[in-house]
């Protein structure tokens, strides 16, 4: 049983002022007779639940009162929303449908109106806004209870500022308190922060909320945050900091990658495992857990949501794929050409290529290859793999490609399946100890200091892992991790980031893909699409604030 909870109501929580895009969390009541408490377990609940929830409605999936105004509260969910900006725009991932924003992330031409851009920069500031509501409620508790809750909910609220100065940069608004004075008074919106200072203070407070957190092994609960969280965080801002502030720290990564390496989180056996049904329960079947250092809980009865495992499974698949563990298909999503040439290097020889979901690891020599190249689509034309890719809307462009059938939900355990026809079991494994071995690879290839072995030993254990060829030191270059990055994470909502920091997204980088610049075979983009503008909805709340470089 999963046990991140929703909660019927927030108390006593002051109008938020961060951003003038999202709703409030809840205002002050109007008649002064009545009266709200504070409820610190709830609250704490919520705010776990924040990451794989998107309100606390009680309709279908949960729905019916979404955390965000403004946007379809499938599409608010934490999780799909960082996914759908760091995956559409980039080279593995290809979405068929129209949606409202999308076509722009396709085609890289979004702009601050963008439904996807203010979502997301609205749900991190409501996350942000219940992590300082707790935290002004707890202040000066020193119980040993609530002393780890909110070193988790400073850690948490440090994860959506982290996603903000990597995915809207420079001049985003910065609090650490509440207003709770009403009317709101101009001079109390918060100022605008530069991307180093932003960096600066995350660096900061996780070192700061380390020692309080969970050592390493020893937290209490599977779906709650340790110190280890906290290194893969910053072990993730180290690798990008040249980005982020323009000085490299590759030691600092590789340090703090390598304590992540040397922790109680071990690779899971399987790397199919990672994404099933039971990858929550360590067991003789299914270990993948003891890979999951952040798992965003889901479950068919307990946690459901459309912006979850749900969105990952059902955009993914259609009828003749390989068996995956619901009865939804969206045939949204499928492979790009790109990602393809990751694990077949020879496209045309990759056209005759016919296998599903067993087979193809073998003829890639590579676990991690789950992809299908011989399925059927809902309109029963056979996908024939396509270098343009289909552009349009539908099904006919969604058999334009390669099937990404990562996202199984199916049970390790046999004879075992998911609670609910519709709703996945599959936890979303959001920080996984994998991480931390490419990280430290690049770093030390970069230049950092060696802390845990060498950068080819530590890439070699997840190509061992996926019985692939071990790599000689020949290899280990710069673009061939790139595409390692690829071939571990392809499709988990990070592919922008990596692309970002080896310069081949935005500007005259030279590396294109299918639809890049809306165009079949890609073009160079504006160099100010590395980063996605504040949205105009803030700007015209927030007087403090100016438009994103460029936009």
């Amino acid at each position: 049983m999963k046990h991140i909870m929703k909660i019927a109501a927030v108390a006593t929580v002051a109008a938020l002022t961060l951003s003038g895009c999202f709703k409030d969390l809840d205002t002050p009541p109007i008649d002064p007779n009545v009266t709200q408490v504070f409820q610190q377990d709830g609250v704490f609940a919520k705010i776990y639940g924040t990451l794989g929830l998107t309100g606390i409605g009680s309709g279908d999936a949960g729905e019916g009162s979404g955390d965000v105004d403004g946007i379809d509260e499938g599409t608010s969910a934490f999780y799909r929303m960082q996914w759908e900006l760091n995956e559409f725009p980039a080279d593995d991932i290809w979405w068929v449908w129209g949606d409202p924003g999308i076509p722009a992330l396709r085609a890289m031409e979004w702009d601050a109106s963008n439904d996807l851009v203010k979502g997301l920069y609205a749900r991190l500031y409501f996350d942000i806004a219940i992590c300082n509501y707790f935290l002004k409620e707890t202040d000066g508790l020193s119980d040993e209870k609530t002393s780890k809750q909110r070193a988790e909910v400073r850690f948490i609220r440090a994860l959506n500022y982290y996603l903000l100065l990597d995915m809207y940069g420079e001049g985003v608004p910065f609090a650490e308190k509440l207003i709770d004075e009403l009317p709101v008074q101009p001079n109390d919106l918060p100022n605008p922060v530069t991307r180093k200072e932003l960096f600066t203070w995350l660096e900061g407070e996780l070192k700061e909320i380390e020692p309080l957190m969970y050592a390493d092994g020893t937290k209490t609960a599977y779906y709650r945050v340790d110190q280890t969280a906290v290194w893969l965080l910053l072990s993730r801002m180290y690798l990008n900091a040249e980005v982020y502030t323009g000085t490299a720290k590759w030691t600092e990564a590789a340090q703090y990658a390598g304590k992540v390496m040397s922790s109680s989180y071990k690779l899971a056996p399987v790397y199919r495992h990672l994404f099933m049904g039971d990858n929550d329960k360590l067991s003789p079947y299914n270990k993948a857990s003891q890979e999951i250092i952040l798992p965003i809980a889901q479950d068919g009865i307990q946690t459901r949501c459309y912006g979850g495992s749900l969105f990952l499974l059902a955009a993914s698949h259609a009828n003749g794929m390989s068996p995956w563990g619901i009865t939804e298909q969206w045939t949204c999503m499928r492979a790009k050409s790109t990602l393809v040439k990751k694990f077949f290097p020879d496209l045309n020889a990759a056209k005759n290529i016919k296998a599903d979901l067993n087979g193809m690891p073998g003829l890639a020599v590579d676990d991690r290859c789950l992809l299908e190249s011989e399925v059927v689509a809902a309109d029963d034309t056979p996908f024939t793999f396509s270098l343009e890719g289909g552009a349009g809307n539908g099904d006919g462009a969604f058999t334009k490609g390669w099937g990404f059938a990562k996202w199984s939900n199916l049970y390790a355990q046999p004879n075992t399946q998911s609670q609910d026809p519709k709703y996945p079991d599959m936890d979303i494994p959001y920080l996984r100890a994998s991480e931390a071995y490419l990280t430290y690879a690049e770093a030390v290839s970069r230049g950092g200091t060696a802390t845990n072995g060498t950068a080819l030993d530590a890439v070699n254990e997840l190509r061992k892992r996926a019985n692939a060829t071990e790599w000689t030191a020949a290899e280990l270059t710069l673009p061939n991790l790139l595409d390692e990055w690829s071939r571990e994470f392809y499709g988990e909502g990070r592919r922008r980031i990596d692309l970002v920091r080896h310069n081949k997204f935005a500007g005259a980088v030279g590396y294109n893909w299918e639809g890049k610049g809306g165009i079949a075979t890609g073009k160079d983009v504006d160099a100010k699409y590395n980063i996605y503008p504040i949205p105009l909805t803030d700007l015209t709340a927030n007087q403090n604030l100016k438009p994103s470089p460029g936009y």
